[in-house]
């Protein structure tokens, strides 16, 4: 598995739930430019429409040495779910206020697009803080052990 992009943002944002693997439908050549990583997942979404996902604000760089120089940067792009997965998203979505956040995006083994989505909840400021306050106690726990040993 070869990562190209990762949105470390939504960790510190979100608390996640669950995590889905999907298919992303591309067009020209979008897959050449993720080949050279110029993806951008730091402000996108996913939303359910007419019984398909779809992925919203995705940033996909223009291949620079394309043919066509449409700018197709930042379209919506359908992704790829089984139907009963679909169902249990928007079942999830509408009782519980989850958002679908984009968390990496990567080559699979076959060498397809794959797209890492999370059921998230957003986090308020006070969960933030203590999740900061959390890590620095552990990491000076971590300094005292190693400074004794």
């Amino acid at each position: 598995m070869i990562v190209i992009a990762t949105n470390r943002r939504a960790f510190f944002d979100y608390t996640i739930d669950g995590i889905y693997e999907a298919g992303i439908v591309l067009q020209g050549d979008e897959v050449k430019s993720i080949r050279a990583k110029q993806v951008s997942l730091s402000d996108a979404f996913a939303i359910v429409k007419d019984g398909g996902l779809y992925l919203l604000n995705c940033h996909i760089a223009p291949y620079s040495h394309a043919f066509d120089k449409k700018d197709t940067s930042r379209q919506t792009r359908q992704l790829l779910l089984h139907k009963k997965e679909i169902n249990k998203l928007i079942g999830a979505i509408s009782r519980q206020g989850l958002t679908l956040i984009p968390l990496r995006m990567y080559f699979n083994t076959r060498g397809f697009v794959k797209i890492e989505i999370g059921l998230a909840k957003h986090k308020k400021n006070v969960d933030k803080k203590e999740q900061i306050k959390e890590r620095d106690i552990k990491r000076e726990t971590m300094r005292d052990l190693k400074i004794r040993l």
